[in-house]
């Protein structure tokens, strides 16, 4: 038999096998679907969760209080030092200015700080600390090389609040990992159990095909196909529900979270990318069920 007319067969066969066991491979393929939907919907969660810290981390500054003794010149080298090892512009507040701003952010108590004999802030020094040392690590080390400076009090950054941002990041990074593999794993078995079925049922065609010489490989090849077929259309359903998802849930999404820079990445559907991304995975999780449900009745 020529290349050609065993790959005729070999999806001829795989075709008349879903024929036979309508039900049995739309459980499969419903399995992958819904397996997929919801990878597709927690990486487009992902994203967005990730934005949103982004956006959060963005607003992290570090600013550098002086010593009540302290120059203007102190002032001003303590900012070219900032501003060259963050490569971002580093302020100097003067104490008046900082001063109009706490009075701006107490709105009507502001007008009680008119009355103090003197001001009691210090000038400080603002720099809005860039994504490169935006960790903890990063800004600790920044924090302690600030406070080397003799003229200089104090340094805040947040600390506690940026902590905590990253153990959540962190979190929900390895949280995605394990719950991305316990979907796979489950989905694999799944698909695997239920293609056993449909093997069992034509178990007396295949034990026929042995019987007049065909190998293992021979009769396990159209099992595999309709795996990966089982595959294409579970991601092809999961698309169109990621589709559907994100119309009727993106709009109402974007105007929740209008009020973050995230609210207009929320509507945008499924890009091309993940869906060729889930297309292949689809096709993976079908081959890897028929493989293993093949692989129990050949002994491969």
């Amino acid at each position: 038999m020529s290349a050609t007319a065993k790959a005729a067969y070999f999806w001829r066969a795989a075709v008349q096998g879903i024929r036979r066991a309508p039900f049995v491979h739309f459980i499969a393929v419903l399995t992958i679907a819904l397996a997929l939907f919801a990878i597709g919907l927690a990486r487009g969660g992902g994203e967005l969760l990730e934005s949103l810290i982004s956006s959060i981390g963005s607003e992290v500054e570090l600013t550098v209080y002086l010593k009540p003794d302290a120059t203007d010149a102190d002032a001003k080298e303590i900012a070219a030092a900032l501003s060259k090892r963050t490569g971002t512009e580093a302020v100097v507040v003067p104490p008046d200015v900082a001063l109009g701003r706490l009075a701006a952010q107490l709105g009507e108590l502001g007008s009680t700080l008119t009355g103090l004999p003197e001001n009691p802030l210090p000038v400080s020094v603002e720099v809005r600390v860039p994504e490169a040392v935006r960790g903890p690590g990063g800004l600790r080390a920044l924090a302690e090389k600030v406070r080397q400076s003799p003229a200089v009090e104090a340094v805040d950054y947040g600390e506690e609040a940026v902590e905590r941002l990253s153990a959540i990041a962190l979190a929900l990074r390895w949280g995605g990992l394990v719950g991305f593999a316990l979907v796979l794993l489950a989905t694999a078995i799944i698909s695997s159990a239920t293609l056993q079925l449909a093997i069992y049922a034509r178990r007396e065609e295949i034990e026929i095909q042995k019987l007049v010489g065909a190998t293992d490989r021979f009769a396990k090849i159209p099992f595999l196909i309709e795996g990966m077929l089982q595959g294409l259309a579970g991601a092809a359903a999961a698309v169109g529900g990621l589709h559907l998802f994100w119309a009727l849930a993106g709009p109402r999404l974007s105007s929740l979270l209008a009020f973050l820079s995230v609210g207009g990445c929320v509507a945008r559907g499924v890009d091309p990318v993940l869906a060729l991304q889930l297309a292949g995975l689809g096709c993976g999780l079908g081959l890897a069920g028929s493989f293993v449900a093949v692989g129990r009745f050949l002994r491969v």
